[in-house]
């Protein structure tokens, strides 16, 4: 797998589109920085992680819904394994005027763009959410 935090971000997609209450997916730290961001900004209900029958861990996800309509419209990622996307904290865009999010890799640990503003600090956009 060439881009584990695309698979997981497609995974997400997936399920929401047949309207399932939970995805699982391969656990990795950076998926689990991710999905931190996504609770806080509360784009799911939560995670856990497990292991499979295997032994290999797993995050199981809890995905969040309003009235029946999934609560994330559109989830994308910007910057991907072959085009990697970097700008400074002047220059995060903003997700639909401020209505969305996207989420930065900084030095400082994977934050949303607001508090990557807050914070003065730029990174890598690793998608946007909205």
């Amino acid at each position: 797998m060439n881009d584990p935090l695309g698979d997981m971000l497609t995974r997400i997609r997936n399920a929401q589109m047949r309207g399932k209450s939970t995805v699982t997916t391969p656990a990795s730290k950076l998926r689990a920085w991710v999905l931190d961001v996504l609770l806080d900004e509360g784009y799911i209900r939560g995670y856990e992680k497990s292991s499979d029958r295997n032994g290999h861990p797993t995050i199981v996800i809890s995905l969040k819904y309003y009235e029946g309509t999934p609560v994330i419209h559109e989830i994308k990622r910007v910057s991907t394994p072959g085009r990697r996307v970097y700008m400074a904290s002047k220059d995060l865009p903003s997700v639909r005027q401020g209505l969305g999010v996207s989420i930065v890799s900084t030095p400082r640990g994977v934050m949303s763009d607001a508090n990557a503003r807050h914070a003065n600090v730029g990174g890598e956009v690793l998608c946007t959410v909205f």
